[in-house]
């Protein structure tokens, strides 16, 4: 198994959807993986960011309903599409 560091700097161009410069055939290589592995993984660090992210917000704002604001309001900012995600509550 790699070092969580070197994983991660690995990994870390999937985090956000649609930014990756490589693709997950050339860092399964790169770290001696399957491409699966390599899948699994930067959907588990996904979601994980996700979580996180949504954390933050909640800190900021008063409500559930000004976690979804704010993420829009983010997302239109940084020109990305903002897809709800309704696997997770405010309250989590």
């Amino acid at each position: 198994m790699q070092p969580r560091k070197e994983f991660f700097q690995h990994l870390q161009p999937f985090l956000v959807e649609g930014s990756q410069a490589d693709t997950y055939a050339n860092v399964a290589r790169e770290m001696n993986l399957t491409e699966e592995a390599v899948k699994k993984s930067v959907q588990r660090l996904r979601k994980r960011y996700h979580q996180l992210f949504r954390e933050e917000i909640a800190h900021t704002v008063g409500n559930a309903e000004e976690v979804e604001d704010e993420l829009r309001h983010l997302c239109a900012v940084v020109g990305i599409v903002y897809v709800p995600d309704r696997s997770s509550s405010w309250n989590d």
